[in-house]
């Protein structure tokens, strides 16, 4: 090659050449790839299939072990459920406060979790940082006042008051049933804390938005379109007892099949619920073991450092209930005293300084 020809080939590598310039952009492009929310989805789900593949394969008895609610990312003002079909094409941008919801299953005890997470570099600031101290902290005094002889209501008014205390409302199922219900030993709990910075009461605003639904098994109805009866079958097969979604299914029959489903009421939605355009939603689960040496929380979520603009140091009652431990100090279990039926057992305080929510 002549030296002519080198210092053509060199000049070619430079801005000056068109094709370097495509070159360039057609890169840019795949780097700034943002990431598709039914993407992440798709792959929570394929990973809870994959772990619970590799255990309990050489036992006499099949067990079954599979998704026991669908991965779902809920951004920014967006409640729970967000789920989307393949063809939805939101993404994730940055400084979004998203929100994982996601459950599995082995022979069918289910372990559930959900955690919120900011996309941004550095700590949480502002009323972003706010609503997740205050759904990591309620979280914190959930699983301290969880105890036999206690009841659902008095952990809610708790997590209201810790809501409260950094400006933040607190998402109730508003069920008064569950409200009424005692914690009782050896029993399991999905402890799910929902805070916002909106009035708390989230709507339904479009129902097309809902994928995630669970079989109705004390309903019958004898459909009469033949898509219909062929998804009802599918999910008969497929998914007996647990949630499922929409994408799992045959598409172009789902779209049908389902609409006359839900019409008459053989499948339980879980809709996509929205607090107000601006606000902000965090959600914390976790699964909780009522055993007799005291609370296990068994699925827990990475902590991210905060700066919230509220705090709970000058609240008495909220570094009291903090101040509990979770095991009991008398052998037998959970032993109440005399005469104060729900009054707790002695426990370990929580160590010092672990108590605060706004820190890793």
């Amino acid at each position: 090659m002549s030296s002519d020809d080198e210092v053509r080939e060199e000049k070619e590598l430079d801005l000056s050449s068109s094709d370097v310039v495509t070159k360039y952009k057609d890169a840019a492009e795949i780097a700034n790839t943002k990431a598709k929310i039914v993407d992440i989805c798709e792959k929570g789900d394929s990973f809870i299939r994959e772990q619970t593949g590799n255990i309990y394969k050489n036992v006499k008895r099949k067990i079954e072990r599979v998704v026991a609610f669908p991965t779902c990312l809920s951004v920014n003002n967006t409640v729970c459920h967000f789920s989307p079909l393949t063809s939805d094409e939101a993404v994730l941008e940055e400084n979004d406060l998203v929100k994982i919801d996601m459950g599995c299953h082995i022979d069918g005890f289910i372990a559930v979790v959900a955690h919120t997470h900011v996309i941004k570099d550095g700590p949480v600031t502002g009323r972003a940082a706010d609503v997740l101290a205050a759904a990591n902290t309620a979280a914190e005094v959930a699983l301290r006042l969880v105890r036999p002889g206690k009841k659902n209501k008095d952990v809610t008014e708790a997590i209201q008051k810790v809501a409260a205390a950094y400006d933040c409302k607190f998402v109730s199922n508003a069920d008064t049933k569950v409200d009424d219900a005692e914690f009782e030993e050896n029993e399991v709990y999905a402890m799910d804390i929902v805070t916002s910075t909106g009035e708390g009461k989230p709507k339904l605003l479009d129902e097309k938005q809902t994928t995630i639904y669970k079989r109705a098994v004390d309903k019958n109805y004898h459909l009469k379109m033949k898509a219909s009866r062929f998804i009802f079958s599918e999910i008969s097969q497929k998914f007996p007892i647990m949630p499922f979604t929409a994408r799992a299914l045959e598409e172009k029959r789902a779209r049908l099949g389902l609409v006359e489903c839900m019409n008459h009421e053989l499948l339980q939605p879980y809709p996509v619920l929205h607090e107000k355009p601006g606000d902000l939603v965090a959600h914390i689960k976790f699964t909780l073991l009522l055993m007799p040496s005291g609370s296990q929380r068994i699925t827990s979520h990475p902590l991210l450092e905060l700066q919230p603009t509220k705090s709970i140091e000058d609240d008495a009652e909220i570094k009291a209930w903090l101040a509990l431990g979770t095991k009991t100090k008398k052998k037998g279990g959970w032993k109440k005293k005399k005469g104060k039926k729900g009054d707790p057992t002695e426990a370990e305080p929580m160590e010092e300084g672990s108590n605060d929510a706004s820190k890793e």
